[in-house]
């Protein structure tokens, strides 16, 4: 017991009230620590992320058989109508069930966000003196594992069965590495979506609104070029069409600028509308 600590208790026995010196030097002897940076504090909440698909492995499912049954269930039902044969439609195929696989996966964020609402964690989170947008951070770089895993699961059996990217392992690595970081930009319209709404089914309702029309009327499974004019023109702005071109030219070493442009200003433009009012709910909530 130190000098400060023994008067205090000596004080306190005579019935004196400890002054706030010897208050202070029981309850903090040591120097305070220092807060944590942005960046440590993000990567704390990733890591946390993270240990929940360790204690709950089922989570993976959806970036593991899910892409899987995507690819088979395309490929050998369109294959030989669309293209003539599976061999040469799983050429033009995978990278947009790639692109299709992971950003479906991107909704789960919103998922787990409106779920640690729900059981409170979040108000002991908004105690802890650190950087307020950490926790949001945190759950979009926790879910960059999944999107990468699903990804190679795709590639994978993608290899396996006869898929051979032109762009070689550079342009296929850049592809999965534009996928990811773009769906990091798109998650962050999920964590508004999941501190907007009241329950967990109403966020998984809320996003399959908007991902099923993004991905199904699109580049993915078929060309642009067969389809209505209408349609075409909701094509040419759909952000999830660009990404797939950007994607498909990068793994096919056939890069168009245009893609490489709308990609990059869509992926901006998420980050810079979607993760401002998810802060403001976020303080508001």
């Amino acid at each position: 017991m130190t000098t400060a600590t023994r008067g205090a208790a000596r004080e306190a026995a005579g019935g004196a009230a400890p002054s706030p010196e010897l208050i202070a030097a029981v309850l903090a002897p040591g120097a305070r620590p220092p807060r944590p940076g942005a960046l440590s504090a993000s990567l704390t909440f990733g890591w946390r992320a993270m240990l929940k698909f360790k204690h709950v492995p089922e989570q993976l499912f959806d970036v593991t058989a899910f892409p899987i049954m995507l690819t088979l269930m395309f490929t050998y039902l369109f294959g030989g109508a669309l293209a003539g044969s599976t061999g040469e439609y799983l050429q033009f195929l995978l990278p947009g069930i790639m692109v299709m696989s992971v950003v479906m996966t991107t909704m789960y964020t919103g998922v787990s966000v409106n779920t640690d609402i729900a059981k409170g964690v979040f108000d002991r989170f908004r105690s802890i003196p650190m950087w307020r947008p950490a926790p949001m951070v945190g759950y979009l770089l926790g879910d960059m594992f999944r999107y990468t895993m699903a990804s190679l699961v795709i590639l994978t059996l993608g290899l396996i069965l006869g898929f051979r990217p032109d762009g070689g392992a550079a342009g296929t690595a850049a592809g999965i590495l534009v996928l990811v970081a773009f769906s990091f930009a798109f998650s962050w319209v999920w964590t508004m979506v999941g501190l907007l709404m009241r329950t967990d089914k109403a966020v998984i309702g809320v996003s399959m609104l908007v991902v099923f029309p993004l991905t199904f009327l699109s580049n993915i499974l078929v060309k642009p070029e067969t389809m209505p004019g209408w349609l075409q023109a909701f094509v040419d702005v759909n952000p999830i069409a660009h990404l797939v071109a950007l994607v498909r030219g990068l793994m096919d070493g056939s890069v168009e600028g245009d893609a490489v442009v709308w990609v990059t200003g869509w992926g901006v433009g998420l980050i810079a509308v979607f993760g401002p009012l998810t802060m403001w709910l976020y303080n508001r909530k």
